[in-house]
Order: structure tokens, then sequence, then C-alpha cells
């Protein structure tokens, strides 16, 4: 069956950086992952759009986290990467992948998440002052 598979969380310093994966598995067509995408979401807050990333490696960012992130793509691995610099604690939270067919834009990163159809489990990132 179709599923999303993230790695890489972890704890860190201010100041330090993280990579994360997510492998995408089981999809009949590489369609539905043409548009793949990071969301996080800390305790008590609500989920926030990342990182995108489509089939024509456009990339999209949250204000918050240009210039520090960047997300890329494996095609032959089916995977996605997010590489984290200069980590925050406002950072910190549980990063979600997510994958919808078809284009992305920047604005399903500003409560646009609905029209990804798939999603991952999460993986933890904890970044100490």
């Amino acid at each position: 069956h179709e599923q999303l598979i993230e790695s890489g969380g972890g704890s860190v310093q201010a100041g330090g950086s993280l990579r994360l994966s997510c492998a995408a598995s089981g999809y009949r067509d590489i369609e539905d992952i043409a548009c793949m995408a990071w969301f996080r979401q800390a305790p008590g807050k609500e989920r926030e759009g990342v990182a995108a990333i489509d089939e024509w490696r456009d990339e999209y960012y949250a204000d918050s986290v240009k210039g520090r992130f960047a997300i890329s793509k494996n095609d032959a691995l089916d995977t996605i990467y997010l590489q984290m610099n200069n980590l925050q604690p406002e950072d910190s939270g549980t990063y979600i992948c997510a994958a919808k067919d078809r284009v992305c834009y920047q604005r399903y990163l500003s409560g646009g998440a609905d029209v990804f159809r798939t999603w991952g489990q999460g993986t933890t990132v904890f970044v100490s002052p």
C-alpha cells in the first residue's frame, strides 16, 4: 500500500543541523507523488508548511525557513530530503511528509495542506537553546 516513511529526526543544540528523509513506496503511479512537501507541528500549535518540491524540482519554502532549509529529491529512490541548518528552538516539532499529484503551489504551504492526499507518521526534531 502507499506510504511515506520519514527518518532523520533527533535532538540538536541551536545552530546545529539535521537532514530529514521521506521515502515513498507502494505508489502505482509516480504522478501521485509529483508534489511532495514537509509540514511540521509543535505541541499546542497548528500544523505549518515548511517546504515543497515538485517533479520539475521547483522549490517552495515558508518564510521562516528560507535561507536555512533546503529541500531536494532523489527520483530513483522516490525520496525527498530536508536539509536543516542553523536550527533554532522554534524549529522543534514533528516533521511530517506529504504527497499529492500534479503541481505544487506556494499557497499549499499556507493553509493548503488539505490538497495533500497521503501523509507520513512524522519524525521528531528537538532543538535546545
